[in-house]
């Protein structure tokens, strides 16, 4: 008994925890499924009477959501094809190749980590101007196309690799380039795709950004176009319910699904040797 209360006493905690985080999802998606009638009743009920989309196309009517989906949806795939290049070959050079002030320079690098990104939105915001990139797909993906946080995890899970393995390779003739793309990046599949992932969750929910460099329907992302959406629905709460989950729902399934490679890889990342 003295071994089972306390396993019994932390998976109660724990499915008290997951429950208070579970649930404003669930009545959310519960919500979006509702008639106005429903909607403002009081008390309100949990389940719907009956399950009915139409909350999810007369949203969808209201303001453009299939384009700010497929807006979204490009910048996430465009993030993720530079800042996943960016970061394995930044993370080669800081792990495997040898040049004077490596160790100054990563350091230097991890340091600018402690800058929030607040904090750079404005000189961002006037080279985007300059560039004549306001409003356009382009502006949403360049403050984010490196990362050093990222380069910092991948770097780490090369550096538990054997440099002899990498000195057997130079010696039969292989390239740093073949090396990195044939040897490495296979070994480091699990770190790669946790970034990918980590990157494509960051994308899809970033918000600030896209506030300040777009201003219309064509280059809105999908958090931006939700925020818009508030005004446009007024006090249509099941409208904003059903446009919310529109938003949040793919990545749940996607956090879900690919939860155990997010931790896996941040622990192999994150710990060296």
């Amino acid at each position: 008994m003295k071994k089972i209360l306390p396993k019994i006493l932390i998976y109660t905690l724990l499915s008290i925890g997951a429950f208070v985080m579970i649930f404003p999802f669930l009545w959310m998606i519960m919500y979006s499924f509702k008639d106005h009638a429903e909607a403002i009743q009081f008390p309100p009920k949990f389940l719907p009477s009956h399950f009915s989309f139409v909350n999810y196309r007369t949203a969808f009517g209201m303001a453009p959501f299939g384009k700010y989906f497929f807006n979204s949806v490009i910048v996430m795939i465009l993030s993720v094809l530079c800042t996943t290049t960016t970061t394995i070959l930044g993370a080669f050079a800081f792990s495997k190749m040898k040049f004077p002030g490596k160790d100054v320079i990563f350091a230097v690098l991890i340091s600018l980590m402690m800058i929030p990104f607040e904090m750079l939105i404005i000189t961002n915001y006037t080279t985007i101007v300059k560039l004549k990139l306001y409003n356009t797909i382009p502006a949403l993906i360049m403050p984010f196309i490196s990362s050093i946080f990222y380069t910092y995890i991948l770097r780490n899970f090369f550096d538990t690799v054997s440099d002899s393995l990498y000195y057997s390779a130079r010696i039969d003739g292989a390239s740093n380039w073949f090396y990195l793309w044939r040897i490495m990046v296979p070994i480091a599949k699990p770190s790669i795709f946790t970034i990918v992932l980590l990157n494509a969750l960051s994308s899809w929910n970033s918000f600030i950004w896209p506030l300040y460099v777009t201003s219309d329907s064509k280059s809105r992302t999908l958090p931006y176009g939700l925020q818009v959406f508030t005004t446009e629905a007024g006090s249509y709460q099941e409208l904003l319910m059903a446009a919310s989950t529109t938003v949040v729902l793919p990545m749940i399934i996607l956090f879900i699904i690919a939860r155990k490679y997010i931790v896996n890889g941040v622990s192999r990342g994150g710990l060296k040797g």
